[in-house]
């Protein structure tokens, strides 16, 4: 999401404001710094990195800071008076008022702030949309509903709210003009995208994703969460990539009531199971929350025992970062940080070599990739990812960046693949 926010204010920027990027911090006449508080460590990196934006600042006096995203709109005018360098302070859902608030700043000599919950305006406000490569975010919604016990985004993004379907129709075509050929839907609970159509009725996730698999030039498409009539979507929309995001953040029940995410081991199991039955060989990816406080060892061991059932492909796991305002940031939390170290590490050692097990098994299969650039590897080499989400290297000409093409698998490296091109 802050990915997709932040390439939007810099078209915003561009198209109001004629600003361009730099990636050298001493030429800037703005800094950007769009924000994330979804765990402790990245919001505290927010005023780290404006330390260090300020001491740049002092050498240019004409420089203006603005800082937007999660930690915007939670602390909000307490970000200027940790950091008084700041000029500016907006939330996700205004950042489409950005430029008039850069221009009040200059005109009135005053910081200005703005984490307001507009609802779904700043889509209205934004310029088209510019592609950078062929593979592009598209934010279906904004917000969340589902109150996590852990969970800031609800306070910091506002309530679930949907935008038109024709909206995001005309912003997915408007990107395959310019050549985007892989479109990840985004949205913090995009299997409750309820978005209105011309006739006044109400298309659901799985509607949405028929129409996008319309759109010609697209040729994969990424969704996020799944109910029954989105897994049935993967039988019949062959641009579905093979590869599938669904957090679970634990194994036991007891933990899965504790956070409210509204449904059991089990039943996470079967959602895993029906996609299989569709695609025996879809991969898997998840997220996990280790140490929730009162996990104990037998709760853990449940976690990895699903870990065990599901053979999943990757994760994003974290130990538990308490977010305040939230209801399990009050819960007692007595479990030594070592032994919830130790968990992650085993945790995350374990999806590991499941990983590489199933790398191991497309050794000398055909792939169709999509080419992204130039790989690091060296001169000659481009860098592709799968269908799977595999990053695979290759030698080939840079006239491939941007298309699909078929390689075989030749090596199986840690965090990569290597291939040889069949086209």
């Amino acid at each position: 999401m802050n990915d997709y926010d932040s390439g939007r204010i810099a078209d915003l920027l561009n198209a109001e404001m004629g600003y361009e990027r730099t990636d050298v911090l001493e030429e800037a006449d703005l800094v950007v710094v769009n924000t994330c508080s979804i765990r402790e460590k990245a919001q505290e990196k927010t005023f780290s990195d404006l330390g260090r934006i300020r001491e740049v600042k002092k050498t240019r006096p004409g420089m203006l800071i603005a800082v937007g995203g999660c930690v915007a709109s939670q602390e909000g005018e307490n970000v200027i008076r940790r950091a008084p360098c700041v000029d500016v302070v907006f939330g996700p859902q205004t950042l489409h008022r950005l430029p008039d608030m850069l221009r009040a700043r200059v005109e009135t000599g005053r910081p200005q702030v703005d984490v307001s919950f507009p609802e779904i305006e700043k889509f209205d406000h934004l310029p088209a949309p510019k592609a950078h490569g062929a593979a592009a975010f598209v934010s279906i919604m904004e917000g969340c509903s589902k109150y996590c016990s852990y969970c800031v985004v609800p306070y910091t993004r506002g309530e679930e709210i949907s935008r038109p379907m024709v909206d995001v129709l005309m912003e997915v075509a408007q990107l395959a003009d310019q050549g985007v050929r892989e479109v990840t839907l985004l949205g913090q609970n995009v299997n409750a995208y309820r978005g209105k159509m011309p006739d006044g009725s109400i298309a659901d996730f799985a509607l949405l994703l028929d129409y996008v698999s319309e759109i010609d030039g697209i040729e994969r498409i990424h969704p996020r969460e799944f109910s029954q009539r989105i897994i049935d979507a993967y039988g019949r929309l062959p641009k579905l990539v093979n590869h599938v995001h669904l957090p679970v953040q634990a194994g036991s029940d007891r933990v899965l009531a504790a956070m409210k995410r509204g449904y059991t081991a089990a039943e996470y199991v079967e959602i895993t199971r029906k996609l299989r039955e569709l695609r025996p060989d879809i991969s898997i990816a998840t997220d996990f929350i280790v140490g929730f406080p009162g996990e104990t060892a037998e709760d853990f061991e449940d976690t990895m025992k699903l870990v065990e059932k599901v053979g999943f492909d990757a994760s994003f796991s974290f130990i538990y970062s308490p977010r305040p305002g939230t209801p399990a940031a009050r819960l007692p939390d007595d479990t030594p940080y070592d032994v919830k170290l130790a968990r992650l590490q085993r945790l995350q050692a374990t999806i590991d070599a499941n990983a590489t097990r199933i790398s191991e098994s497309m050794l000398g299969t055909e792939q169709r990739v999509l080419v992204l650039g130039p790989a690091r590897k060296g001169e000659g080499f481009l860098m592709a990812r799968t269908d799977n989400n595999r990053i695979v290297n290759f030698e080939g000409p840079l006239s491939l960046v941007d298309t699909m093409v078929r390689v075989k698998v030749t090596d199986v490296y840690p965090h990569s693949l290597g291939g040889q091109l069949l086209d």
